[in-house]
């Protein structure tokens, strides 16, 4: 698959390395697994003089034995014998103050593993020799809780060391709409509803869907399925390092949200656990893999919470994957492919509610974007978005099937929360529908 989007982001990236022709520069470049930071980091860098080290789950030796390799390789001069990497960083560092290059440290969280301190030296190398040495240095992680801690934990040696730090995001519904043009031009909304569902733009998956030519939403659901599909433990992959040996308490709480489960009371009754704040806190503020969803105009305590799973995926993977594990171990993966198909409607239609909250976040032409519900849970409304500026707003009701959609009401929604919300009431007010023709 071509290179796609990223244009703030390589324009961001080059101006740094312009920046670092006359002094040493710091990137850092994070996201979760998959998103595409290590191509955004080498299509950056394309053309220039470049290093690139991954850092493998092996000793500390082994690992500068692999990048004296491909540094003497790119560099065409003898670096030397090192087993320190603090100490190879160094003669680097001194390299590049008559031979600029860039250097990309891929899964740079991984060094906690080979060396606990080898951060600290890292920060004595870089202090010393940032001002004469002319590196573009650019270290990119997938686990977001270690490289957060790294680089933004006063406490760590890493602190401010950085000069940028880039959080790498999924690609958004126009550029999924475009790559799936480019495809298959004669697409149907349902396949782009497919992609956006599955895939919640991350690159990976995108470019797994695209060259397995899965360009519909049947031939998608197929792929997931079929033996030794890659995504069937995919959400493994990405999340148990993360979590720990608690990981099966977590997996439990994020199989409940993306079943239907929203609140914390709801969680608690499925589990029959008594206490879960603290798990569920971990996972919004820690891990950024749940967000909270409190009906607009609602105060920020307001105790009105709903929980979703931030990652479209993921969501997918909880709700029919990691759920139905027993069948897939079983050898039964067809009859987990009829259970994704008979659900999918109700699946989908919460993905297009989904879909078009982001169309409107991403047009950047609003203050305010949300869905409402009263405190007993009951007048729903699936989206209204407002411009504070000049006093517009827009209530739809997102419907997957058009014809089902009632105007009477939705206007009798829109009357009891106007009575509720009387600030509302300034605003100039526009009502209607969003179905899949609207995508």
């Amino acid at each position: 698959m071509k290179f796609y989007n990223r244009e703030e982001e390589q324009e961001l990236l080059n101006n740094i390395r312009e920046a670092s022709l006359q002094e040493s520069q710091m990137t850092v470049l994070f996201g979760r697994r998959r998103i595409g930071k290590t191509q955004l980091a080498l299509q950056c860098t394309a053309g220039s003089l470049t290093l690139y080290f991954f850092v493998a789950r092996k000793a500390e030796a082994l690992l500068c034995q692999d990048f004296i390799y491909e540094a003497e390789n790119k560099l065409g001069v003898p670096i030397g014998s090192y087993t320190s990497f603090s100490k190879l960083f160094r003669h680097l560092l001194i390299i590049s103050a008559e031979r600029p290059f860039s250097l990309i440290i891929d899964e740079f969280q991984d060094f906690q593993r080979a060396n606990p301190a080898i951060f600290s030296e890292i920060q004595h190398e870089w202090d010393l020799n940032k001002g004469t040495s002319k590196v573009n240095l650019i270290v990119s992680g997938s686990i977001y809780s270690l490289m957060h801690q790294i680089f933004e934990d006063r406490k760590e040696p890493l602190f401010s060391r950085a000069g940028q730090m880039i959080h790498l995001q999924p690609f958004k519904v126009e550029v999924l709409k475009e790559i799936l043009g480019d495809y298959h031009p004669s697409f149907q909304s349902e396949d782009l509803l497919a992609l956006y569902a599955f895939t919640g733009g991350i690159a990976w998956y995108v470019n797994l869907f695209m060259t397995n030519k899965a360009y519909t939403k049947d031939k998608m659901i197929t792929l997931l399925t079929r033996v030794n599909s890659p995504f069937l433990n995919e959400g493994k992959n990405l999340l148990i390092e993360e979590f720990g040996p608690d990981y099966s308490i977590y997996f439990s709480i994020l199989e409940c949200i993306a079943g239907g489960d929203y609140t914390r009371g709801e969680i608690e009754n499925r589990l029959g656990k008594a206490e879960i704040g603290g798990y569920l806190s971990r996972l919004e503020k820690y891990y950024s893999l749940i967000s909270k969803k409190r009906p607009m105009f609602s105060k920020e305590s307001s105790k009105q919470v709903r929980y979703c799973i931030a990652d479209n995926f993921l969501t997918f993977w909880f709700r029919f994957i990691y759920r139905y594990q027993s069948y897939i171990e079983s050898g039964a993966l067809k009859l987990v492919e009829n259970i994704i198909r008979r659900d999918y409607e109700v699946f989908s239609g919460i993905m297009l509610e989904r879909y078009f909250r982001d169309k409107f976040m991403q047009s950047g032409m609003y203050t305010h974007i949300g869905m409402y519900w009263n405190r007993k849970g009951e007048n729903e409304i699936d989206l209204i978005v407002m411009n504070e500026i000049d006093k517009t707003a827009a209530i739809y009701e997102i419907k997957r099937d058009a014809s089902r959609y009632s105007r009477t009401l939705l206007e009798k929604k829109v009357e009891n929360l106007l009575e509720a919300e009387k600030e509302l009431k300034k605003y100039s007010l526009s009502i209607d529908k969003l179905s899949m023709q609207d995508m």
